[in-house]
């Protein structure tokens, strides 16, 4: 899913940044680093709470609380809590069971037979039956509500396609068998096709409740939380005692727009926890800082990167695009610009991912070639006026930008200005495939290069934002998608990588880590590489 990060701040990823002027991070969340003296760090006792505990941090507004409608991380980051489907990833990135307790699989799989919980219940205690699966599924892909993102994760049901262009009453390859028990035929066995039920396209919402007017404002999830509050400042999720595999450890879970810089609140005891930015980690990585003790760190299974659109001029010329790519320090960004907090990127894939390719041929920094390249374009050298478009504002441009700007100037001659966007905006800008240039990154949903590779580069693909066609990536990728023998499915993939990566359709830049400051009090915080519940096995100690 992509990941945001509004200039000079930091975002998430799948669904996840924009460049980032101070820190690196994801998981949706956008922190303001300032300096401050240490000798505030670090308390070692909990603040006052109610019964259970109550956790506090910092984190965006979400921009939507539809499941059907997620593609940012931010928003999955809320979603994941207050909603669940049939399946869940778990800590070690496994599908495992959620709503449903147990499934089986056909022996051509292409057949999913899901029996749910009998304890499974909405948070008003209505229980989940198969027809509440049936319903939201044919939402979420349904032409009245016009998801961006439905057919990416559901596409593979059988009759999906049809339903959402209004062609068919219903979705042929879903059916209710009696209350406990859902079928969903998929249209090839597809190894993968477990882990997409795992994105919120596919949780369960409540019919009642959505057909009432910004019914978002009062869900009525089956999650571990339900949404108590809602304002311009903060969320307040409650915990859901009705939850079916048993109810969190904490009472309330405050989440924080605004009142201040993160690091300073969370040095002043207001919040428990933080991610650490550019400005801070030098004094946090610090043995001697109080701060120290508390530093977790981690790896992300995300990409940042610039991006092409491959029909607008200059960027038609692969020749163009290879020289952006050559006048590219990488190194010098993730050592140098975000002091070693992120990871160069040679590729598409992040080195956790499973197909990561350590022999992988980048487009190396080499600014020589990069201008031999730009000169034997058919454009010569002469290119027409280029806007690299970013999400946020431009009341301070991002670091990482200002890096790019000056090294495509000094390298090749090219003088390229930036365009500032709304984060809401820009998402629908990129949908419709506005832009010329743009910087963003992409947080796995379910660990599988076919989520980064299939779904970003198939000509197909409504993930693609890049006009990107290539015959030979399109029929290797639908070779891929039913491929059994594990092995042979991921030399496809890297196969598939290395054309994208010459063919220079982006400059992947890099990989971030998680760097984190958590309170000692707070005991079971776990933070994924990449969007899952995360919130019901953390307690607050003496809470």
């Amino acid at each position: 899913m992509t990941r945001s990060k509004t200039s000079g701040t930091i975002v998430g990823v799948a669904l996840v940044l924009v460049l980032c002027a101070t820190c690196v991070c994801c998981g949706g969340l956008a922190f303001w680093i300032t300096q401050r003296e240490p000798d505030l760090g670090i308390s070692s006792r909990a603040p006052a709470t109610t019964s259970g505990g109550t956790l506090r941090f910092f984190q965006d507004e979400p921009a939507t609380l539809d499941p059907a409608l997620v593609q940012d991380v931010t928003s999955a980051s809320y979603v994941v809590e207050i909603f669940s489907g049939l399946v869940t990833l778990d800590q070690e990135l496994d599908v495992t069971p959620d709503l449903a307790s147990r499934w089986e699989v056909s022996a051509d799989g292409t057949r999913y037979t899901f029996y749910l919980r009998e304890n499974a219940q909405f948070h008003d205690g209505k229980p989940v039956t198969a027809a509440d699966v049936k319903f939201s599924l044919e939402r979420a892909c349904s032409p009245a509500l016009r998801s961006p993102v439905a057919l990416t994760y559901l596409g593979d049901i059988v009759g999906a396609y049809e339903y959402a262009l209004g062609q068919a009453a219903e979705i042929s390859g879903i059916r209710v068998l009696d209350d406990q028990t859902v079928e969903i035929t998929i249209d090839g066995a597809k190894s993968y096709f477990l882990a997409k039920l795992t994105y919120s396209t596919a949780f369960v919402v409540d019919q009642a409740n959505v057909r009432r007017a910004n019914w978002t404002d009062q869900p009525n999830g089956t999650g571990p939380f339900k949404l108590a509050q809602r304002s311009a400042d903060r969320i307040e999720l409650v915990r859901n005692d009705r939850y079916y595999r048993g109810v969190a450890k904490l009472a309330r879970v405050q989440i924080l727009h605004s009142g201040g810089d993160p690091m300073t609140m969370y040095e002043g005891n207001e919040i428990d926890l933080v991610q650490v930015g550019v400005n801070d980690i030098e004094r946090v990585q610090d043995p001697s800082n109080p701060l120290h003790s508390a530093l977790q760190i981690g790896p992300n299974l995300n990409v940042q990167y610039v991006a092409f659109n491959v029909e607008q001029p200059p960027f038609d010329d692969v020749k163009v695009r290879q020289a952006f790519n050559h006048a590219t320090d990488r190194d010098k960004l993730a050592n140098v610009v975000l002091k070693g907090m992120a990871s160069p990127a040679r590729g598409i894939l992040p080195p956790e991912l499973p197909g990561y390719n350590e022999r992988l041929a980048g487009l190396a920094y080499d600014p020589v070639l990069a201008r031999r390249l730009l000169t034997q374009s058919r454009y010569g050298g002469e290119l027409p006026p280029i806007v690299l478009h970013i999400s946020g504002d431009l009341a301070a441009l991002p670091r990482t930008i200002e890096a790019l700007l000056a090294m495509w100037e000094e390298n090749l001659g090219v003088a390229v200005t930036v365009e500032a966007t709304p984060w809401a905006q820009f998402l629908d800008d990129i949908n419709e495939r506005r832009y010329q240039m743009f910087s963003l990154g992409w947080m796995a949903d379910y660990p599988d290069p076919h989520n980064f590779l299939d779904l970003l580069f198939h000509s197909e693909s409504d993930e693609n934002h890049t006009n990107y066609a290539n015959p030979q990536v399109d029929r290797l990728l639908q070779e891929a998608r039913v491929e059994q023998d594990e092995e042979r499915r991921l030399e496809i993939y890297q196969q598939v990588e290395q054309i994208i990566v010459n063919d220079a359709v982006w400059i992947p830049l890099w990989h971030d880590r998680e760097y984190w400051l958590i309170k000692p009090y707070v005991v079971g915080a776990y933070r994924a590489p990449t969007v899952i519940p995360w919130l019901k096995d953390v307690s607050i100690s003496g809470g």
